[in-house]
């Protein structure tokens, strides 16, 4: 749940936006997913619902008077990308309307952000929707918290962890929700351990560049694997392609060290590819 918008890149525009991506990246490996957000009712919506057609996305977006999000995506040598995000756009104002009702009482996991949760309108709908699914831990609510810009708060960060049971986060946005809360551990495996003790989260996945990720679970299951080296053609989409590819593995049964091996190849594959939403080789879609 979250932002439908157009990734400008200096090579043109490309389909993004985080909810897409994720939804998208599960469904190559065979689950139903959704892609829940709002669009204009203008070419650049139309354009994109013909988009998500194209890669057999299925989405529960309504159209609104609100132009169509748009990010300017600047990618710099590293093919690391920067966002200059839109305001007052339609996925700002996703609306709780009976189709998201009954979505979230089937759902078996959401993902959702911080940005998505900038205006209270799609904020509140974020927050009813989860409040809708199942409070059991065979649900998985994941916050993927994507800090962009100012797009953030104390007081969002802090409700989404709370109504979450898996973060993923990266070590730029560690030390800034480290400062934001308050929290007095040092090293990032004793804050991520400080995250799941103050929020009773199922597990805090890390990850770190081109360094490496980490899980950590509350059952003190950890798992560590390095960024394996590609040749990078861009970045934009690689954490929700991570993101989906550990969610698909965890339905599927596979261990928490599993999902992260397969989520690690996964996002590494899509670093060598431009855009958010390449499809992925055979040998990466076998659960």
């Amino acid at each position: 749940m979250g932002e439908a918008l157009w990734d400008v890149l200096p090579s043109g525009k490309k389909m993004g936006g985080a909810p897409a991506n994720f939804a998208y990246h599960v469904s190559q490996f065979g689950i139903d997913s959704v892609a829940v957000s709002a669009l204009g009712d203008d070419e650049l919506g139309a354009e994109l619902l013909s988009e998500y057609a194209k890669v057999g996305l299925a989405v529960s977006m309504e159209k609104l008077s609100y132009p169509t999000g748009t990010v300017q995506v600047s990618v710099d040598e590293r093919g690391i990308p920067s966002y200059d995000i839109c305001q007052g756009v339609a996925w700002d104002n996703i609306a709780l309307n009976d189709e998201l009702k009954a979505l979230a009482q089937k759902a078996t996991v959401v993902c959702f952000g911080s940005l998505a949760q900038r205006n209270k309108c799609s904020r509140d709908t974020i927050n009813a929707f989860i409040d809708l699914m199942p409070a059991d831990e065979e649900h998985l609510k994941v916050f993927d918290i994507n800090l962009r810009q100012s797009w953030y708060s104390k007081e969002v960060i802090e409700n989404s962890l709370h109504k979450c049971n898996i973060l993923k986060i990266n070590d730029d946005e560690l030390v800034i929700v480290k400062e934001l809360l308050d929290i007095q551990a040092e090293g990032q495996k004793a804050v991520c351990q400080a995250l799941i003790d103050m929020y009773a989260l199922r597990m805090v996945i890390l990850t770190c560049g081109e360094k490496g990720s980490f899980v950590l679970a509350a059952d003190g299951c950890e798992s560590w694997m390095d960024t394996p080296k590609v040749e990078v053609v861009d970045t934009v989409g690689a954490g929700d392609s991570f993101t989906g590819a550990f969610v698909a593995s965890l339905l599927s049964g596979k261990s928490i060290r599993d999902a992260h091996k397969l989520a690690v190849d996964v996002s590494a594959y899509v670093c060598t590819q431009a855009g958010a939403m390449p499809v992925l080789p055979e040998e990466l879609k076998h659960l």
